[in-house]
């Protein structure tokens, strides 16, 4: 079940990413947040009602309000790192994110075998590579850098947080509905302090009608996000957290191949090379 959940996560994720990356293209990346987080927000809350989600609350939801806080503060600061690139660099070192988790897990005690050991490794390795790693060119500065590491963190602490919130299904829901309600909260006073400063907060052509007929696609992408951290959440209660982290963060595997068949990019030697060792490494932490 674990490993089902966890694979169904990188799906998931890896589509919102593919789904995002596209939006922003015309759209500022704030916009996309809030937006996408604001329709989850309202499908989540539905949910909640539904189900009876509210009789779950508990202390547990602070958890969801930190991750829900930690975010966009992980996303801005990688958008951040990628506009100050290069682009090589800042997307591959994004995915050690995974780290956080994983340490998380063998702090409380969990010890892979071998074969997942071997399992980790390579697939950590083919998650780097799959972002298409520049291995040459001009320096790199020290704040793209560091705002890498500190989205890696973010995004590393919010698998840990979102894992901790809730120990049911209809709790679940409750608290993602929390972390939905922060990330639209923190994102639109982001949003809000970078209009005042001059940015702007809709695409120059078209304006609010481009946002309006992007509905259906920011939708999807605020969807993808909450189900993805869902069925993490699922899979980091149902076994190893070392296992489900990794797989999970398979996600710039299927970002990548997604751009290959839809957007028709084509794959460099250094992705190919990822996307197959993280397959490898796959089968090693299935099979160990």
């Amino acid at each position: 079940m674990t490993a089902l959940f966890a694979l169904a996560t990188s799906l998931l994720w890896g589509l919102a990413d593919f789904g995002g990356g596209l939006l922003t293209r015309r759209t500022p990346a704030l916009t996309v947040v809030v937006a996408s987080q604001s329709i989850a927000v309202v499908v989540l809350g539905a949910v909640v009602v539904a189900t009876g989600g509210w009789a779950e609350a508990g202390p547990q939801l602070w958890y969801a309000a930190a991750a829900g806080a930690v975010g966009p503060v992980a996303m801005l600061s990688f958008y951040r790192a990628l506009a100050l690139g290069p682009m090589g660099v800042v997307s591959p070192l994004g995915s050690l994110g995974v780290a956080v988790p994983v340490a998380i897990g063998l702090i409380l005690g969990e010890r892979p075998g071998l074969l997942q050991v071997a399992g980790i490794a390579v697939a950590v390795a083919g998650i780097v590579l799959a972002g298409g790693p520049q291995l040459r060119g001009a320096p790199v500065q020290r704040q793209a850098i560091l705002l890498t590491l500190l989205a890696a963190f973010g995004f590393g602490a919010v698998m840990a947080l979102i894992s901790q919130a809730s120990t049911t299904i209809t709790g679940l829901f409750l608290a993602l509905f929390v972390q939905r309600v922060t990330n639209v909260a923190v994102g639109g006073a982001a949003l809000f302090v970078s209009v005042k400063r001059g940015a702007r907060a809709l695409p120059e052509d078209d304006g609010m009608r481009a946002v309006w007929a992007s509905i259906p696609a920011l939708a999807f992408v605020g969807l993808a996000d909450v189900a993805a951290n869902g069925t993490y959440s699922i899979a980091a209660q149902h076994g190893p957290v070392t296992i489900a982290a990794v797989l999970a963060n398979l996600y710039p595997v299927v970002t990548v191949l997604a751009a290959l068949l839809l957007l028709k990019e084509r794959l460099r030697a250094v992705q190919a090379t990822g996307a197959g060792l993280a397959l490898m490494g796959t089968v090693l932490l299935a099979t160990g």
